[in-house]
């Protein structure tokens, strides 16, 4: 069901991968406005380690810029599906590398998307593609995002224990459950 295109998007060296309903595409500059939109929301930046709340100025447009560099440590999917008639920036999904073997996932949708499938849908078909060639991959979520942690059940991954991590815009550090997948 999900595929990785084999032909990068010209001037990057990340896939597009085929997700279902959308794709799953580098950034560009143009999603700027959509990106910044949802990311003003309270409740998609304290669903997040780094996502600042309020959005500072020029916040979005710095993010894109590293996620666009030669240089980035993380790799950012945007869910496009205009091809579907759905909106051009569904949510984010990326992937960080922490070894040579071993990445993380990361994911948000935009809030008028919740509930439709969406994140499960793009954490599956990242981990699908596997673009990094991890042997491992890991994510957290919130323990107050019981939906997240199913994104992640759903493709595969298992619990693995209980820690905390540093969130921007709540200003604190919030209980986490951390889960890994280990790929074939």
């Amino acid at each position: 069901m999900y595929q990785e295109t084999i032909t990068p998007p010209q001037g990057a060296d990340q896939p597009v991968i085929e997700a279902g309903r959308f794709i799953l595409r580098p950034l560009r500059k143009s999603d700027a406005g959509l990106i910044a939109m949802y990311t003003a929301d309270r409740r998609v930046a304290e669903g997040t380690r780094a996502i600042p709340h309020p959005l500072p100025p020029g916040a979005t447009e710095s993010f894109i810029t590293r996620a666009m560099s030669p240089k980035r440590t993380e790799d950012v999917w945007a869910m496009d599906g205009s091809a579907q008639g759905l909106a051009e920036v569904l949510g984010i999904v990326s992937l960080t590398r922490i070894e040579e073997d071993q990445s993380e996932v990361g994911f948000w949708v935009g809030p008028g998307f919740w509930n439709a499938g969406f994140a499960s849908e793009a954490v599956q078909a990242l981990v699908a593609a596997n673009p990094h060639h991890s042997r491992t991959l890991f994510a957290e979520v919130f323990q107050d995002n019981p939906g997240s942690a199913r994104v992640l059940t759903n493709a595969g991954f298992a619990y693995l224990g209980d820690a905390e991590s540093w969130s921007l815009a709540r200003n604190a550090h919030v209980p986490t459950w951390t889960y890994l997948r280990k790929m074939g």
